[in-house]
């Protein structure tokens, strides 16, 4: 509670001489700045990678969970046959909300990617495809898969499982990864700016001591100083904050043909989420400079 008080207390700025007493150093406080911003520009990124994998792991569950494929691999006499079959099943399953075969035209569409436009469709033994929408409430998968089974031995029903969960699953990990690097980049952050502040306080020992002398304490001392790095960190983060909220908002809109790369930034509320990064940034350069300040002032006699 103690250092929370504190850190309130330099927000506000109390009004002591404190601030005063320490000589500047511009080497460090460009560190300090540079090392915010930077820190915070890729607290950012990680954010937003973060949101978004999270986003495209939704899509991809909400958009394969009900869809479903049906697969007819039949000689050629026998494949209208069990087409009609197939059709006749689903108009009578429950749970089925819409079905269509894919024509010639469609098939050929999905086989570009791979084989190019000039793929010859029509003297190919292709299966036919029935692409399947589910309701609601869902199909008894195992129960059309036995009806199937018994009316059409040539149709395989595919509800996307073994493709659905590998993407799902990489969504997560990736923002699992999202968070990770933001503890990281915070860690990373804390060090420099520690790294920082112990040099301005080695610079300055003789002052600290001249200091000491008249009968200034080291609370006082270390005050100045934490109050410096503190919104050193804090106006470089906004900095940092600022850029990296700008080139997320001129990336390209989320669109199908883009995917994920389009789709890697904030929507609606979610722009709120990156204002929090400079008060973290504050409250870590805090932790990290009252810690530093704290040691070296015991280390200086």
């Amino acid at each position: 509670m103690a250092g929370l008080d504190g850190f309130l207390a330099l927000l506000r700025g109390d009004g002591t001489p404190a601030d005063r007493v320490v000589p500047p150093s511009a080497q460090t406080a460009n560190l300090t700045v540079l090392t915010a911003a930077a820190m915070a520009f890729l607290a950012v990124f990680a954010l937003a990678l973060s949101l978004a994998t999270g986003r495209l792991a939704d899509r991809w569950s909400e958009a394969l969970a009900r869809s479903a494929t049906i697969r007819i691999s039949a000689p050629p006499e026998q494949m209208d046959a069990q087409t009609k079959a197939v059709l006749a099943a689903l108009a009578t399953t429950p749970g089925v909300a819409s079905f269509r075969p894919l024509d010639d035209a469609e098939m050929k569409k999905l086989l570009d990617p791979w084989f190019g436009p000039d793929l010859p469709v029509d003297s190919l033994p292709l299966p036919k495809l029935i692409e399947v929408t589910e309701s609601a409430e869902g199909i008894d998968t195992d129960g059309l898969r036995l009806r199937l089974s018994a009316e059409a031995p040539g149709a395989v029903f595919d509800d996307h499982t073994r493709w659905r969960q590998p993407l799902v699953s990489a969504a997560h990990r990736l923002r699992l990864l999202g968070g990770l690097s933001l503890v990281l980049i915070g860690g990373a952050m804390a060090g420099l700016i520690t790294l920082a502040a112990q040099a301005a306080l080695a610079a300055n020992g003789q002052v600290i001591r001249t200091l000491r002398l008249v009968g200034a304490r080291d609370s006082f001392i270390a005050h100045a100083f934490v109050r410096r790095f503190t919104m050193r960190g804090f106006v470089g983060a906004v900095v940092g904050t600022v850029l990296a909220m700008i080139g997320l908002a001129i990336l390209p809109a989320a669109n199908e043909a883009g995917g994920f790369l389009t789709g890697l930034g904030f929507s609606g509320w979610g722009w709120l989420w990156p204002l929090l990064i400079p008060p973290v940034a504050a409250i870590v350069a805090y932790g990290a400079t009252r810690g530093a300040a704290q040691r070296m002032l015991r280390g200086i006699r």
